[in-house]
């Protein structure tokens, strides 16, 4: 059976239990380094399973974020930020996790072989879908059966893993390989893996951000102001898109029901909660493109 590099002995953790706090902070620290590091192989591959993300949910259709263990828990983290950070609705979103999400502190192990009501978890999975299927092996029972099915169904499959010439990443049409070396703490994936599986995601759904016309000069436009401090990022928003004052920006928001892009566009030309609206949907929401045609 092929050894997995994440199951490796550490150049530097021979005599770990020996050696002093500071010491295994330092190589603990230089972990994590070396695991961002390892994120820059796969830029290509993240830049098109983005793209990928992007026409998912650009077309009205569903990302499916599936991982067991710890792979799973940063797949549920990245999925469960896009509502409040990008307005993606809930409805074209969905984490499937082995076992399910947690709602306590134990988490058991053996979810990660058990593939029986996968078809049935997945029975809304379309062509028009995009999965994001996580595992630091990429072997995980559960993972790759999930991209076997997704595959069947005609559903594009970004898959990331932390070992190369995988089952995962042989059935992803985006296969993003992480090539993290061996664990400080041999085999505990969530340490240097689970990092640079982080870093991915959440370059994955900002580059889709992207994309959706999400961004504009690096400010998250298309959040929603639903509470104190979303209302004042909101309103800083509004205020240096627009070019306006602070009042201006604040009453723009009240107009527009918190939303940041119609109310950038009320600030900026005047113009009515509908006018604004109405010039998005003419745009694809993008509003760089909307403010160009006010101006």
């Amino acid at each position: 059976m092929k050894r997995h590099v994440t199951e490796g002995l550490h150049r530097d953790a021979v005599g770990l239990d020996q050696k002093l706090p500071a010491e295994v902070a330092a190589l603990l620290v230089e972990g994590q380094i070396a695991a961002a590091v390892a994120v820059r192989a796969a830029l290509p591959q993240i830049v098109s399973g983005a793209t990928a993300m992007a026409a998912s949910i650009g077309a009205g259709a569903r990302l499916h974020y599936i991982a067991a263990g710890s792979s799973g828990l940063m797949a549920a983290a990245d999925a469960q930020e896009l509502g409040g950070t990008f307005s993606i609705p809930s409805e074209q979103l969905r984490i499937h996790m082995a076992g399910g999400l947690p709602t306590g502190v134990e988490m058991p192990g053996g979810t990660e072989d058990d593939t029986e009501g996968l078809a049935f978890a997945l029975a809304d999975l379309g062509p028009s879908d995009t999965v994001i299927a996580v595992s630091a092996s990429g072997t995980t029972p559960y993972t790759v059966a999930a991209a076997e099915i997704a595959r069947a169904r005609g559903a594009t499959v970004v898959g990331i893993a932390n070992n190369g010439d995988t089952p995962l990443l042989n059935l992803a049409h985006h296969a993003i390989l992480l090539p993290t070396p061996p664990e400080v703490l041999s085999g505990s994936t969530r340490m240097g893996a689970g990092t640079a599986q982080k870093i991915a995601l959440n370059m994955l759904s900002t580059l889709m951000a992207l994309e959706l016309g999400h961004v504009y000069d690096g400010m998250m436009v298309n959040l929603r102001a639903d509470n104190i401090k979303l209302r004042a990022r909101a309103a800083g928003i509004v205020a240096q898109a627009a070019h306006v004052d602070p009042q201006v920006a604040e009453a723009a928001l009240d107009a527009a029901q918190g939303a940041v892009k119609p109310a950038t566009l009320i600030a900026a030309g005047g113009i009515s909660p509908a006018e604004a609206q109405d010039l998005l949907e003419q745009t694809n929401g993008n509003l760089r493109v909307a403010l160009a045609r006010l101006r």
